[in-house]
C-alpha cells in the first residue's frame, strides 16, 4: 500500500509551494510532486520586481529557489517526478508517477500551464507513433536507434542526457543561440549527444511510425535527417492537465473549474495557479491561490465549518 499523505500537492511553482507552506503549518503531512524544479514560467521569467517585499528585482528562477528553501523549512517532502495518472473518485486519492503511487486525503493541482497543442507538421500525427513529451516514459522503445529533442531548456537537458541511456544518437535542436544550462554542463562532452543551435524542426514525417524530420536553419536552409522519434520540449500557454484523462471539470480552454475557495468539481481535490488561472497570470495570484486551496483542503481534511487560517503560536 502506498505511502499516505494528508496533502498531496501536484506542481512546485508559486501556487504549489505555498500551498505547501500553509499545509505544513497546519500540521499536515505534506508532499509536493514535481516534475522538474525549472520547468515552470516563474523559472524562465528573466526579472521579477512586483513581487511584494522584493527590495532589488530578482530572477524568476532566484525567487523559485527561495519558495523551494522556505517550502522545506517547514518539512514538506519533496519528490522530482512526473505523474502519469491519478485516482481522484475514491475518498482516499490515488497519485500515480513514473516511479511510484502516492494516497492523499486532499489533492492540490498547481502543474500551471505551460502546456501546447502540437504545431510542428507531424506532430500530432505521430504522437504516440514517435513523437513523445515524455523521456522517461518511453526512452526504451528506442534502444539502439537515432532520436532528437527540441528544446533549450533544462528540463530538455535533463531529458536528452537521460536517452542517452538507450539511443545511439541524440539530436539536441533548439532554435536559440544557447542552452539555459551552465557552460561546463555534462550535456556539452556526452559523445552521444549532438547539439544543433539556431535550428528548428520544420516537419516530422513518416508512414506508421516516424521514419524522419525536415530541419530548418535561421536561413531558411532545409535538410533532412533520419530518426525514429522526437521528443518535443517547446513550452506553451495551454493548462498542464494532461496526467488528469478528463477526471476534473475544466473549461472550453482546458482549464481546471474552481470556485473561490479553490474547490473542483470533485471533493477533496483542489486546483491553484495557472492551471486553473485563464486571464490573471501573476505569481502574486498564484501564491493567493495556493494558499486559499491548502486552507481549504484543511478544512476538508478536518470537517471544519470554517476556514482557520492563523496557525501562530
Amino acid at each position: 500500500m502506498s505511502e499516505l499523505f494528508d496533502v498531496i500537492i501536484i506542481g512546485g511553482g508559486p501556487a504549489g509551494l505555498t500551498a505547501g507552506i500553509y499545509s505544513a503549518r497546519a500540521n499536515l503531512k505534506t508532499l509536493i510532486i514535481d516534475k522538474s524544479k525549472t520547468a515552470g514560467a516563474l523559472a524562465h521569467a528573466s526579472l521579477i520586481e512586483n513581487y511584494p517585499g522584493l527590495e532589488k528585482p530578482l530572477s524568476g528562477m532566484e525567487l523559485l529557489q527561495r519558495m523551494h528553501t522556505q517550502t522545506l523549512s517547514f518539512g514538506v517532502q519533496y519528490r522530482e517526478e512526473q505523474v502519469i495518472g491519478v485516482n481522484l473518485i475514491s475518498e482516499t486519492k490515488e497519485i500515480i508517477t513514473m516511479q511510484s503511487s502516492y494516497s492523499g486525503k486532499a489533492v492540490v493541482i498547481a502543474t500551471g500551464a505551460m502546456g501546447r497543442k502540437p504545431s510542428i507538421k507531424g506532430e500530432g500525427e505521430f504522437l504516440g507513433r514517435g513523437v513523445s513529451y515524455c523521456a522517461v516514459c518511453d526512452a526504451p522503445f528506442f534502444r539502439g536507434k537515432k532520436v532528437a529533442v527540441l528544446g533549450d531548456s533544462e528540463e530538455a537537458v535533463k531529458e536528452a542526457l537521460y536517452l542517452t541511456e538507450f539511443v545511439d544518437i541524440c539530436y539536441l535542436i533548439t532554435p536559440s543561440t544557447s542552452l539555459k544550462v551552465d557552460s561546463d554542463h555534462p550535456i556539452y562532452s556526452n559523445e552521444k549527444i549532438q547539439i544543433l543551435k539556431g535550428h528548428s524542426i520544420k516537419e516530422i514525417s513518416g508512414t506508421d511510425s516516424v521514419t524522419g524530420i525536415v530541419l530548418k536553419d535561421r536561413d531558411g536552409n532545409e535538410k533532412p535527417i533520419n530518426l525514429s522519434g522526437v521528443f518535443v520540449y517547446i513550452a506553451g500557454s495551454q493548462p498542464v492537465i494532461d496526467f488528469l484523462a478528463e477526471a476534473l471539470k475544466v473549461d472550453e480552454r482546458g482549464f481546471i473549474v474552481a470556485d473561490e475557495f479553490m474547490q473542483t468539481s470533485i471533493q477533496g481535490v483542489f486546483a491553484a495557479g495557472d492551471v486553473a488561472s485563464p486571464h490573471m497570470r501573476q505569481v502574486v495570484v498564484a501564491c493567493a491561490q495556493g494558499a486559499i486551496a491548502a486552507l481549504s483542503a484543511e478544512k476538508h481534511i478536518r470537517g471544519r465549518k470554517n476556514i482557520k487560517s492563523d496557525w501562530h503560536g
